[in-house]
């Protein structure tokens, strides 16, 4: 079994079709390859795991639950246009102006924002080797050039990315942590990258996974942002504070930046279960506590157990484990995923990241995560395997 393709049409056009005068996209929206999701289903499986998508495996705060719930009752009216109970949900926590705080209908909105708001036809946006592929999407889809900087050791290269500023570069894009690398880079790294910057040049710190590092020379990028005019920093609620139904982003930078994306963003861009529920769960600490912990003690074993089997894990600060396959036949990447999909076991295919024999995992229940490791065992012993 495989996961889900792109939807891609069945309609093969005449020459003479295409000829026709109709509106046409502007120049780069067709270089776009379309996002394709982890996957969600299996056919013919009663119990599935799905670990393709970087959720957490504790489920929703149980105040965001009923903060959900309850908005039930306003379904008529129209939610609050600037998410001020959310903003300052998220100040209050992080010591921050809540004027400066943008919230988007999940950190991707928030990111297309920014490419729309500062490329245009010409210009040039930064993004790593194996970055979000949100970065490119964004640049080819305001008429922009993306620019690709090779990494180092599946990490970030400040020099690599220094290297291929030009006057036209309008934005870099940094994902720290990294998916689905699940690397990142120190704080005096991200500092350098930024000295290294010219002013005109916006610098966008991705921090989804932000509050599952637990590394003393990582931070999230709030204090660049608070600092400095060229730099933003953008985090979800899709991952630890399991979200990711409602759609739930924000962004921090200065106010001059702020006020051009209040300026394009939806006027109801965020509903009001979402600003319900966000605020919640911005504020229930002990159920963050809790997702930590657990990602705290499975992600190194995970790391630990599928190396044990003689499998290369890239080592990573996220919620998410990236698996390296052998280039041999009957033991790439493609051939795990279909053994792991007929037991249920859904993980990511990350050929379109430059991946073509790894799989992403994320981390998991307790049940999931063991589940994966005896099958992955499983699929290493078969026959002929070794």
């Amino acid at each position: 079994m495989n996961q889900p393709a792109a939807v891609t049409s069945d309609v093969i056009e005449t020459e003479t079709e295409r000829d026709k005068p109709r509106p046409l996209a502007r120049p780069g929206v067709m270089d776009i390859d379309a996002y394709v999701p982890g996957g969600h289903h299996v056919e013919g499986v009663a119990k599935v795991f799905r670990l393709s998508s970087n959720e957490t495996p504790l489920g929703a705060s149980v105040k965001a639950v009923e903060a959900y719930r309850a908005n039930a009752d306003n379904l008529a009216l129209y939610p609050d246009g600037s998410a001020r109970p959310l903003r300052e949900a998220i100040a209050a926590r992080h010591g921050l102006d809540p004027d400066r705080i943008v919230c988007g209908c999940g950190s991707d909105e928030l990111l297309n924002l920014l490419a729309q708001a500062y490329l245009g036809e010409g210009d040039e946006a930064i993004h790593t080797e194996h970055g979000f592929l949100v970065y490119r999407i964004a640049t080819l889809s305001n008429g922009a050039v993306p620019v690709v900087a090779p990494e180092r050791h599946l990490t970030a290269d400040v020099d690599a990315i220094l290297e291929r500023v030009t006057n036209r570069t309008r934005i870099v894009f940094l994902a720290n942590p990294n998916n689905p690398t699940g690397t990142y880079l120190p704080f005096s790294e991200v500092e350098r990258l930024h000295e290294g910057l010219p002013p005109q040049t916006l610098l966008v710190l991705d921090a989804a996974y932000a509050e599952y590092v637990r590394r003393n020379d990582y931070t999230s990028g709030i204090e660049l942002a608070s600092k400095h005019e060229n730099v933003v920093m953008t985090r979800t609620f899709s991952k630890i504070y399991g979200l990711a139904n409602l759609r739930l982003g924000w962004l921090y930078g200065p106010a001059h930046i702020v006020d051009v994306l209040n300026r394009i963003r939806g006027p109801f861009n965020v509903t009001g279960a979402a600003i319900a529920a966000g605020a919640e769960a911005m504020r229930d600490q002990p159920f963050i506590d809790a997702a930590v912990a657990h990602n705290e003690e499975w992600l190194p074993w995970l790391t630990e157990e599928i190396g044990a089997i003689g499998y290369n894990v890239t080592p990573s600060v996220g919620n998410f484990v990236l698996i390296h396959f052998p280039d041999r036949e009957g033991a790439r990447a493609a051939d795990a995923d279909s053994f792991l999909l007929e037991r249920g076991i859904i993980l990511r295919r990350v050929t379109a990241y430059g991946f073509p024999n790894a799989l992403r995992a994320s981390v998991g229940t307790v049940e999931a995560n063991r589940t994966l490791v005896a099958a992955l065992r499983a699929f290493a012993e078969r026959p002929g395997a070794a």
